[in-house]
């Protein structure tokens, strides 16, 4: 598919997001129905999980059940794809000597023209040693995380912003450093720690476009594609952050047992479920990321899956619908999400001002998934009532913190980000 013809595709899909579809989204507390929620520590047989080799069986089980319902499978992609690395560019002097850059084509077939996935990396050069690497997507190409003129820009379709939808355009130079806010990346590199991202685009596109771009147009059996439980966008850009672990794993600069997958929003579900299916990575992060992310579905507070659906329905797979309007028929809930990361450490972010993905049904969601993070002889979260803002839980497996403000990731949030890190992935221990 030409640029033009999805230039025009995209603007087609907002005007009929803009007015087809009336979300009222309920922010009324007392309105929240009574609910039970599945419980991640019992099989489907009925059996209670009592040890952590049953969890394991359960595990495999919640994993299962999650791909067949809500996010999908990607085993027809895998099975298509022809993964290689090619460094096309390398600098030990970037940022004025502060780090070393690699820029890191990941291909995902044989042919050159074939769909691929540009991966950024700075590390740190006042470290020596293999180093820890915070891994995000982000959503506007690797140009915009910093004003760095040697980055290249993404070679395709690039939304104008996160917050005006799906109108893309070609990257342009004007768009260099645009979101520096969200990647403060010599903080981040000062702390010891390097950070690495890709352009999700790179990976789908972030709308329906009947898998003809990124890696869900990889030949595969058109039957595999038509499934419910085929995996879509969301999948797609999880399975992306598993393939930039495996160049992360190869790069011997890299400590590929200290990669971190963090997200901001719809990226914020995403790292959550790449944690979930790959075990390799050591934290998983979630950022704001609400309903299908660490939010409680059985809530129906601010964004619902009805509404995530009726907006996005080429984020989750097609089985996923069957739960619009019927959120206590899954067999799960948010909190077995985060479980799925036991007893690696997970972190959840909310905003006060964002209710639309539901800042107290993110904690509720960590609070749920304590239970299997202490079946496994490690503190959960360190709290069990929703702190106050600016009141950050560091001390157990699952991190917490709600700021002011809104939709959006912030210097506060990274400052908790790298504290955590550093007390769960460094010498400090649980604390």
């Amino acid at each position: 598919m030409t640029t033009a013809t999805l230039m025009l595709l995209a603007a087609a899909l907002l005007l009929c997001s803009r007015f087809a579809w009336v979300i009222r989204p309920s922010y009324d507390e007392s309105a929240v129905p009574a609910y039970d929620l599945p419980d991640p520590l019992v099989m489907e047989s009925g059996e209670p999980v009592t040890d952590a080799d049953q969890w394991l069986i359960r595990r495999a089980e919640l994993l299962s059940l999650f791909r067949d319902q809500m996010f999908g499978r990607m085993d027809h992609i895998t099975a298509a794809a022809d993964v290689r690395f090619e460094v096309m560019e390398s600098d030990a002097c970037a940022l004025n000597g502060a780090a070393t850059r690699r820029q890191v084509r990941i291909h995902f077939t044989a042919e050159t023209s074939g769909p691929s996935m540009d991966l950024l990396l700075y590390l740190p050069n006042i470290s020596a040693g293999p180093l820890p690497v915070f891994l995000g997507m982000n959503f506007d190409g690797n140009h915009t995380v910093h004003a760095d003129p040697s980055i290249a820009l993404p070679r395709g379709w690039v939304r104008e912003n996160e917050s005006v939808g799906v109108v893309g355009h070609l990257a342009s130079e004007a768009g260099r450093g645009a979101m520096s806010g969200r990647w403060p990346v010599e903080a981040i590199l000062a702390r010891g720690y390097g950070v690495a991202t890709a352009y999700y685009g790179d990976l789908a596109p972030d709308f329906a476009d009947g898998y003809q771009n990124g890696v869900l147009s990889l030949p595969a059996r058109r039957d595999a594609r038509q499934r419910g439980d085929s995996g879509r966008a969301i999948a797609a850009w999880s399975w992306g952050y598993s393939r930039a672990l495996d160049y992360l794993a190869s790069d011997v600069s890299v400590d590929e047992t200290r990669v971190i997958a963090i997200g901001h929003s719809r990226l914020g579900k995403t790292a959550l479920w790449a944690g979930a299916c790959d075990t390799r990575f050591a934290m998983a992060i979630s950022n704001n990321s609400g309903c299908g992310g660490a939010a409680i579905s059985r809530r129906r507070y601010g964004e619902t899956i009805f509404a995530i659906n009726q907006r996005f329905p080429h984020w989750f797979c097609g089985n996923f619908h069957a739960y619009n309007d019927n959120e206590g028929a899954l067999p799960f809930d948010q909190h077995a999400l985060l479980a799925l990361m036991a007893p690696r450490p997970v972190y959840v972010a909310s905003a006060e001002d964002d209710r639309w993905a539901d800042p107290r049904g993110e904690f509720l969601g960590c609070l749920h998934a304590a239970p299997v993070f202490e079946l496994l002889g490690c503190k959960g979260i360190a709290a069990d009532t929703m702190p106050p803002v600016a009141s950050p839980l560091h001390r157990g497996r699952i991190g917490y913190h709600l700021r002011s403000g809104g939709h959006d990731v912030t210097a506060y949030d990274w400052g908790q980000y790298l504290d955590f890190a550093d007390r769960h992935l460094g010498a400090q221990g649980d604390g």
